[in-house]
């Protein structure tokens, strides 16, 4: 009998053990990695746009973020004072003991959800995350702080995104269709129309203005005169397109990143979803925090400074492309070359100039090599599931020169303007940085 009692209490303490062990587990960076994920998959669920998204990576990003800053302050700085209008985050209240990493993985989620999606959508893995904390022996009343200051901090966070204009361009004008020469119309097979031509009125966060970057004009419109740079351009992708190797078509899929792909088969209709640019861009960041064996707040810090980067440069992409209003590629192949041209990919609705893939990744790429340095060798294996063979890069850089190539493969956009829209997106990307000091 004592035998067994001595058993007994051998195994209630190996089990006290395992369950003691909650700031090990919460501290772990692959979940906040996994918090991004969860996001990742809730917004391509939920069928919104690139641009949109951005958003929502943005703000949840940042609500992660003030968390760690206010929990560790000998290391990082609140971004208060350094992007536009964001006040004073509250410290957590003294003398009451909480998980700095789980609040900012509640805090995350708090902003992710709520900036745009219906109440609830993430509910479920908010459950399992407090449920962890539990069940690795996190007492009761570090839970109930850790919480509060979540919903504290989330409050703040939330009550600012409520001032950057968003709600008021959903009930802006549309875009206005006029068939003209060189003016964007909508495009198959869906003929959406086109896609946030407001964007440019939302706040920005770290630049002046959305008309601080601003690129050369686009190629003035000739489809007449062959020796026009115009006309090159188009005879240019129109036999990229139609020449792909197997190398130059996996880059294309690679980078495609098309959110809600419309699939047309006689009367069938169906969409497949991937991640949108921005979301590759996010698993790009954990890709990168999980290799340099980053810790959990700097993980939080990588996706704040890229998901700012992202942000300012799809506001200040979409400005030029409502300013010019280019045709696509495909209208004009289609209209005077051959009519029955299509793009390797799906041409997505909104105008061409400038290439905001080319854009956002060449911030993104300026914000990341600010974090982990240049010649960051890495492995993406964000498409994996979506039956799309990882590519691996020697840098972001090299990442984002890549996907220069990738939109012009696709015969998404003139090779032009992926090239300028690369050296567009650096310029926003190296200013973003530039003007953040979050570590100390």
């Amino acid at each position: 009998m004592n035998k067994l009692l001595c058993i007994l209490c051998l195994v209630g303490l190996a089990a006290c053990h395992r369950k003691s062990d909650y700031d090990q587990v919460l501290k772990d960076p692959n979940l906040y990695c996994r918090t991004v994920y969860q996001l990742n998959s809730v917004v391509m669920g939920n069928n919104f746009s690139p641009i949109v998204a951005s958003r929502n990576y943005m703000y949840a990003a940042i609500a992660g973020y003030e968390v760690v800053a206010a929990g560790y302050p000998e290391r990082f700085r609140s971004l208060a004072g350094q992007i536009y209008e964001l006040p004073a985050i509250p410290a957590p209240a003294a003398g009451q003991p909480l998980s700095v990493e789980l609040a900012s993985l509640l805090a995350y989620c708090r902003l992710g959800e709520s900036v745009t999606f219906p109440e609830g959508s993430m509910r479920e893995y908010v459950d399992s995350l407090k449920k962890l904390a539990s069940d690795h022996g996190m007492p009761s009343e570090v839970l109930s702080n850790s919480v509060a200051y979540a919903d504290t901090v989330s409050a703040v966070i939330l009550a600012w995104s409520r001032k950057d204009n968003y709600a008021q361009t959903r009930s802006a004008s549309q875009y206005t269709v006029k068939d003209e020469p060189g003016r964007w119309v909508p495009t198959p097979p869906a003929y959406s129309r086109a896609m946030e031509p407001h964007w440019n009125e939302l706040r920005t966060l770290v630049v002046d203005s959305v008309r601080q970057f601003m690129p050369a004009p686009p190629y003035p419109f000739n489809i007449t005169d062959k020796k026009s740079d115009y006309y090159q351009e188009v005879v240019k992708i129109e036999r990229a397109v139609d020449s792909l190797t197997p190398e130059q078509a996996w880059i294309a899929d690679f980078w495609d990143d098309n959110p809600f792909k419309l699939n047309v088969s006689g009367h069938l209709m169906f969409g497949t979803k991937k991640f949108s640019p921005g979301g590759h861009w996010m698993s790009i960041t954990g890709i990168a925090a999980l290799k340099s064996g980053a810790d959990f707040p700097t993980t939080a810090y990588a996706y704040a400074k890229t998901a700012i980067a992202l942000y300012d440069a799809f506001i200040e992409c979409w400005n030029v492309k409502y300013t010019y209003n280019t045709v696509r590629p495909e209208t004009v192949i289609d209209k005077y070359l051959n009519p029955n041209w299509r793009p390797h990919l799906q041409t997505p609705p909104f105008p061409e100039y400038t290439c905001g893939h080319c854009t956002i990744s060449a911030a993104c790429a300026e914000a990341l090599t600010s974090t982990f340095g240049d010649n960051f060798a890495y492995t993406d294996t964000t498409e994996l599931e979506f039956g799309i063979r990882s590519r691996s890069y020697k840098s972001f850089r090299e990442a984002a020169a890549e996907n220069e190539l990738a939109r012009f493969y696709g015969g998404l956009h003139f090779y032009y303007s992926c090239i300028r829209s690369n050296a567009f997106g650096k310029e926003v990307g190296a200013y973003v940085t530039g003007k953040l000091h979050m570590k100390k």
